[in-house]
Formats: C-alpha cells, structure tokens, sequence
C-alpha cells in the first residue's frame, strides 16, 4: 500500500510540475490527467499562445494599360507575423506510467499585423486614373502575401520547435515528455 501511495504521490508531483511549466510559459493550466483519471481541469486565460513573432517584409505591383494610357501602383508593407497556438482547441497532459503525453492542436500563423505601408509608385495615366477602389483592393493583398510568407517561412514549425526546447529546458523527468500536435490523444490507449 506504501509504494502505492508513492507512485500516486509522484504522479502528482509530476502534474504539478507539468501545469507550473505551462502555467510559466504560456499562463495557462492544461487538463492533466494521470492513468485516464482527471487531476486537474483545463483553464485558459488567453485564448492563444505566441511562440514566435517575426517582421516580414512584401511588395505588390498593379499595373494597367486601356486604350494607350497606363497606370500603375506599387506597394510596400511591413508586417509582424505571429505564430503560435490556438488554445480553444484540445490542449491536454496525460502523465502514465512510462509517459507523459502533452496533446496540442498544430501551431498556426495566428495574426499578421501591419507595422507600415508605403507607396512605392503612384502614376496615372493620361485618362486611365487609378480608383481610390483599385487602391484599398491592392492595400488590402498585402496581408495575405505577408501570412503566405510567414507559413513559407514555416513560422509554425518553428512555434512547435519553440516550445518543445522550452519544455525540455523547464522539466526534467524520469519518464519521456512525447508533444503531439494534432488529433486528440485516443483514450483507449
């Protein structure tokens, strides 16, 4: 019965640990659970978690010709790309025996925000006029370019990347910490 309530006293040790290093790093308390059972329910502060922030840089060209008359608007923008986790999702820790399963949903690109926008080129042509119309669609390209670059990037990757070092530097178990991204972890297991 002694070693018993050791083993149950580890594994709540080992939960403890496990929520502080969330808790540390993202400000959020996952459900831990400990062989199925629920120890400790999922609270969530925030509802993402930014691992990595980066400045990404696009440029976009329009340019029109009608009946000999060209016009032509160039575009510069600075972004912030952030990436990082979706906690509204499954976010989970099972610690087992020989285990310790923290269940994530996939990093994403969670916001691309402008930092500046310039006009590189503004030229109308005699009696082709840029629309203030063409302008604000062309301005608004810019963001989508800036998340295509930051998923070519692979700012995802890279958040997943992030917090598994930040994990490993924080807890150090006896048991191996397996993150997995994705599906719900199948509780017949």
């Amino acid at each position: 019965m002694r070693a018993a309530d050791q083993g149950v006293d580890q594994a709540e040790r080992i939960a403890r640990d496990m929520k502080q290093a969330f808790v540390d790093i993202a400000h959020l308390q996952p459900r831990v659970t400990i062989n199925n059972r629920v120890y400790l329910e999922q609270t969530t502060p925030t509802s993402e978690l930014t691992m990595v922030s980066r400045r990404i840089e696009v440029e976009h060209e329009f340019q029109n010709t009608w009946a000999g008359s060209s016009k032509r608007v160039k575009l510069h923008g600075t972004f912030t790309a952030k990436a990082g986790f979706d906690l509204r999702q499954n976010f989970s820790i099972d610690i087992r025996p020989d285990e310790i399963l923290v269940q994530l949903p996939h990093a994403q690109i969670l916001g691309v925000e402008p930092e500046k926008l310039d006009v590189l080129a503004f030229e109308n042509g005699l009696w082709n006029r840029i629309s203030s119309d063409e302008v604000q669609s062309e301005l608004a390209t810019l963001p989508a370019l800036a998340r295509e670059k930051a998923v070519e990037a692979n700012l995802p990757s890279e958040a997943e990347r992030i917090l598994r070092e930040q994990l490993n530097a924080r807890i150090r178990l006896a048991q191996p910490i397996h993150l997995i991204f994705g599906d719900p972890i199948n509780e017949a297991d």
